[in-house]
């Protein structure tokens, strides 16, 4: 038996609660799951876990050995990335998780760069525009933009989103550019609402350092980023939106920035993951993400405490 490999998959099984979710992370038989566990435990001779054809528990032999089998294996890990060639050739898969439209518009661009540089590292990328708990799913990490809900996950502060009020020239020819944001109640706006809540959220602009929100209404609403900005620019009204999401669009000239005298807040931008000591490919992975973030004028502002809507 590989003790390292039981361990890991002992460890996975109590993340997950479950042999199936853990097998599914892991990409393996789940009757070699259950096979590895119960080698485990009969190499050690107490229960790891009781089993009920409904929910896996973990016993109290089995909550001591999972405390000494994540030591462990970040040891191992650390231990692994502390020799140079490891250092500067990391090997490993990672599961990345990260709204489409962040995706499209900054990781896809440059993939080809992170590839160059880290070839032996496989990055599998899940476009999720929802929640997703990384541990039962066997997520590594998550790129999120927006105000975070409260978690035991680590952050790791990416940058800050510059957003923006566009419209197309078409919609501002015929509705005429508001020169304030009290002009915006006479517009029509997309509404972007949360795919969670059903919340509109209300535009966002700065009036003399002051935070002023605008609720307009509009007869559109969308939950999805390329989809809002692909209303834009067929003309459908306003939206407020990342600005890297509408950059390529700005300097096609299919949309227009407006109101540039009422600055909108910035947002935060996060990398986030379950262990305090992460892997070396998630390490380096963030630290790519960071540095694209940095090297990018939309992504490297100065983010104020609320945010705006996760897009």
């Amino acid at each position: 038996m590989d003790l390292l490999q039981a361990m890991a998959v002992f460890k996975r099984v109590v993340d997950a609660s479950s042999f199936s979710k853990a097998a599914d992370s892991l990409e393996i038989p789940r009757a070699s799951v259950s096979t590895l566990v119960q080698n485990l435990e009969n190499h050690l001779g107490v229960r790891l876990l009781n089993r009920t054809t409904r929910s896996v528990q973990v016993t109290d032999d089995g909550a001591l050995y999972y405390e000494y089998c994540a030591r462990i294996l970040a040891e191992v890990s650390d231990a692994e990335s502390a020799l140079s060639n490891k250092r500067q050739n990391p090997r490993g898969t990672i599961r990345v998780d990260t709204s489409a439209t962040f995706a499209a518009n900054v990781l896809v661009p440059a993939m080809r760069d992170f590839n160059a540089r880290y070839p032996d590292i496989t990055v599998k990328l899940g476009l999720a525009d929802r929640n997703v708990d990384l541990v039962q799913e066997g997520v590594d990490c998550v790129i999120r933009i927006g105000t975070l809900d409260d978690s035991n996950l680590i952050v790791r502060p990416i940058g800050s989103v510059r957003m923006c009020i566009c419209a197309a020239p078409a919609y501002l020819e015929q509705m005429g550019e508001p020169v304030t944001p009290d002009d915006l109640d006479r517009h029509r706006p997309v509404n972007y609402f949360s795919a969670r809540t059903g919340r509109i959220y209300p535009f966002e602009v700065e009036v003399d350092g002051a935070l002023v929100r605008k609720p307009v209404n509009g007869i559109f609403a969308v939950n999805e980023g390329l989809v809002y900005v692909m209303s834009a620019i067929e003309g459908l009204g306003l939206i407020q939106v990342p600005r890297f999401m509408a950059a390529k669009a700005i300097e096609a000239g299919a949309l227009r920035e407006i109101l540039g005298d009422y600055p909108c807040p910035s947002v935060p931008l996060s990398l986030l993951h379950p262990h305090r000591r992460p892997s070396m490919c998630v390490r380096v992975f963030s630290e790519w993400v960071h540095e694209l973030a940095q090297n990018n004028p939309d992504l490297s502002g100065q983010a104020l405490p609320e945010g705006h809507a996760t897009l």
